[in-house]
C-alpha cells in the first residue's frame, strides 16, 4: 500500500502564494504520475493539475493555468504544487493521487488518495 501525506496547507490572503508537498511512501511499484485535487464544501472533487512520471508532461486545469505549477522530484517520491497569485475561490482541501497516468488521473481513476490539506483564502 503507497500512503501519502500532504503538507503546506494554511491560510493566505488573496494574492498570496503557498506550497504544496505530497510525499510517498510504502511499497511503491512501477512508475506512477500524480496529480493534485480540489474539493471545497458542499461540492465536488475536482481536478487541479497533473503530471507524468518523467515529469515532461503536466496538465492544469482552466481555472489554475498561469497561477499554479506541478513539479516532482521522484528521488524524494515527492510531488509539489506552486500556488501563486491565489484566490479566495482557491480555498479548498487539497489531495494529492497516484494513477497509472495523467489521463487516467482526470478520470478519477486512482491508485492512492492522501488525507488532504487545507488551504484557505481570505480577500
Amino acid at each position: 500500500q503507497v500512503q501519502l501525506v500532504e503538507s503546506g496547507g494554511g491560510l493566505v490572503q488573496a494574492g498570496g502564494s503557498l506550497r504544496l508537498s505530497c510525499t510517498a511512501s510504502g511499497r511503491i511499484f512501477g512508475t506512477y504520475a500524480m496529480g493534485w485535487f480540489r474539493q471545497a464544501p458542499g461540492k465536488e472533487r475536482d481536478f487541479v493539475a497533473a503530471i507524468s512520471w518523467s515529469g515532461g508532461n503536466t496538465d492544469y486545469a482552466d481555472s489554475v493555468k498561469g497561477r499554479f505549477t506541478i513539479s516532482r522530484d521522484n528521488a524524494k517520491n515527492t510531488v509539489y504544487l506552486q500556488m501563486n497569485s491565489l484566490k479566495p475561490e482557491d480555498t479548498a482541501v487539497y489531495y494529492c493521487a497516484t494513477g497509472g497516468s495523467i489521463g487516467t488521473l482526470r478520470i478519477l481513476r486512482i491508485g492512492s488518495w492522501g488525507q488532504g490539506t487545507q488551504v484557505t483564502v481570505s480577500s
